[in-house]
């Protein structure tokens, strides 16, 4: 008998070092849930920026030019002539090879009645694609020398400096955006005597890419009509706040 008495008590003992933990526990896990809670709802959304000036490192310039003229063949030889003269500058310049192209062109004719004769006209375009940026943004000065030699150069003729660096500068770029972010949300925290714990939520807007002054696109390699350019990105980030 005594000893059922014991073991009875031994079991009740038990029983109750149980409970005891159980409720500890359940207190100790509830509490931190609320404060899990809590902190969800402390958080701070801001945004970091990241900018990098850049030089192309790829040259287009391509050339259109026309010839007109009611005699196929004369006008064919006109451009044969002007399609010569581009080709000479640009080697005379210092580009060879695959560097410069033929484009190739376009043939429109009309008849016009009120002169009894057709209409003629001949589009043709030389390509230059370079990595020399320099040498190429110095020929570009110069194609006033072309229209002095009789090239009737046409509208859209520009040359468009291109950066094709972008995969290789995208990681720093990203975590200077992110840094900047968090320097922001450490400045929030500061003032409202909390501190910044680690990121809820992020996500990155579309690289830019454009001349250092003026406007800019989204992500891609962008062609533009100088060859100092600025990369920029900007992130959004929610920060817990502990």
């Amino acid at each position: 008998m005594a000893d059922g008495t014991a073991l009875y008590r031994n079991v009740t003992l038990v029983a109750a070092i149980v409970l005891a933990i159980g409720i500890v526990l359940g207190g100790y896990l509830l509490g931190d849930g609320l404060r899990r809670a809590r902190m969800a709802d402390r958080a701070v959304t801001v945004r970091g920026l990241a900018e990098r000036d850049v030089n192309a490192d790829l040259a287009n310039w391509t050339v259109n030019f026309t010839a007109q003229g009611s005699d196929l063949s004369a006008v064919q030889a006109e451009i044969d002539r002007d399609a010569r003269t581009v080709t000479d500058f640009l080697r005379r310049v210092g580009f060879s090879g695959d560097a410069v192209t033929d484009g190739g062109g376009s043939v429109s004719q009309y008849f016009d009645s009120n002169r009894g004769e057709n209409n003629i006209t001949i589009n043709r375009r030389i390509q230059l694609r370079t990595t020399d940026v320099g040498r190429a943004r110095q020929a570009y000065a110069r194609q006033f020398d072309l229209i002095r030699g009789g090239v009737a150069i046409q509208e859209g003729s520009g040359i468009q400096y291109v950066f094709t660096q972008l995969n290789r500068i995208k990681p720093e770029m990203i975590a200077q955006a992110t840094q900047d972010a968090r320097n922001g949300a450490e400045r929030f925290a500061s003032d409202s005597g909390t501190a910044v714990g680690g990121i809820r939520s992020a996500t990155q807007g579309y690289f830019s890419i454009g001349p250092r002054d003026g406007d800019s696109v989204e992500e891609g390699y962008g062609g533009r009509d100088s060859p100092f350019q600025k990369v920029r990105v900007v992130t959004t980030i929610e920060f817990y706040l502990d």
